[in-house]
């Protein structure tokens, strides 16, 4: 690839990734993709186990934004099993894996809470049955 095309690529990529985060918030280390899939959320704080049903807004290969009805401490561990539809799949495929809440904030009223979560390992894909 020539090195003016190389140039005006990563000029127009760099407007994408600018365009993306919000003026006042460090740069993503991940990019992220705009995704609502179902989530169940198994919540480990201090000796209790809480079970929550949640939907993505957003999802990378760090982590993933997603929408609850009930607030989830933050820096809490959790499990968590991601259903992906929709696109090319024929039939839904059931990812899982395990992080930590890195941000809790409460959304307009009766509208729940946007829980960033970061992925602490690899998602392991597990199938329907």
């Amino acid at each position: 690839m020539p090195l003016s095309a190389r140039h005006s690529r990563n000029r127009v990529m760099g407007e994408i990734n600018n365009l993306a985060s919000p003026p006042g918030r460090p740069e993503r280390k991940y990019r992220r993709f705009l995704a609502t899939h179902p989530v169940e959320l198994k919540v480990f704080f201090e000796d209790t186990v809480s079970e929550l049903q949640a939907i993505t807004q957003n999802v990378s290969v760090g982590g993933f934004l997603l929408v609850t009805a009930s607030p989830v401490p933050q820096h809490c561990l959790v499990d968590f099993i991601m259903t992906l539809h929709g696109g090319h799949l024929i039939r839904p495929i059931r990812v899982a894996g395990q992080g930590e809440v890195v941000r809790v904030e409460p959304l307009r009223p009766s509208a729940g809470f946007a829980v960033a979560i970061k992925c602490n390992r690899e998602i392991e894909h597990h199938l329907l049955g």
